[in-house]
C-alpha cells in the first residue's frame, strides 16, 4: 500500500463548545493519509492516474471553512467521511489538532482510521 498525504493544512472555521468561540474563526491543523496505487501515475506521469492531492485539499478546506462543529470529533468525523465517499480512497488516517486550545500545550486533538486498509 502506498501513501498520498497532507500535511500541516491549516484552516480557519468556527469549532468549539464556549459562546465566544461560536463568535470567531479558529485555525485548525490537518495531517491526512490516504491509501492509494501510486503505480499508474508514476508510469504516466499524468494527474489522470494519480490521486490528484490538491483536488482532495481544495475541498477539504471549503469543507471546513464552511463548517461550524462544537468538537474536533465531529469535525473529524466528518472529514473522513467526505473524503471517502468523494475520492477513490479505501483508507486514510486523520490527524485533527486545534492549536492553543489548551495553555501549556502547542494544540490538542484527534487522529482517526476510517476505511479498509489495503493489504500490500
Amino acid at each position: 500500500m502506498d501513501i498520498v498525504y497532507i500535511n500541516d493544512l491549516k484552516v480557519d472555521t468556527v469549532i468549539g463548545i464556549f459562546d465566544w468561540e461560536r463568535r470567531i474563526r479558529q485555525t485548525v491543523s490537518l495531517d491526512l493519509e490516504m491509501a492509494a496505487d501510486i503505480r499508474r501515475g508514476a508510469a504516466t506521469d499524468h494527474i489522470d492516474d494519480a490521486l490528484d492531492y490538491k483536488s482532495i485539499g481544495k475541498r477539504v478546506i471549503a469543507f471546513i471553512e464552511q463548517s461550524e462543529y462544537q468538537l474536533v470529533e465531529t469535525l473529524a468525523e466528518a472529514v473522513a467521511t467526505l473524503v471517502l465517499n468523494e475520492f477513490p480512497v479505501p483508507w486514510l488516517k486523520l490527524r485533527l489538532s486545534k492549536p492553543g486550545a489548551l495553555r501549556g500545550a502547542r494544540d490538542v486533538g484527534v487522529i482517526i482510521e476510517r476505511g479498509e486498509r489495503p493489504d500490500g
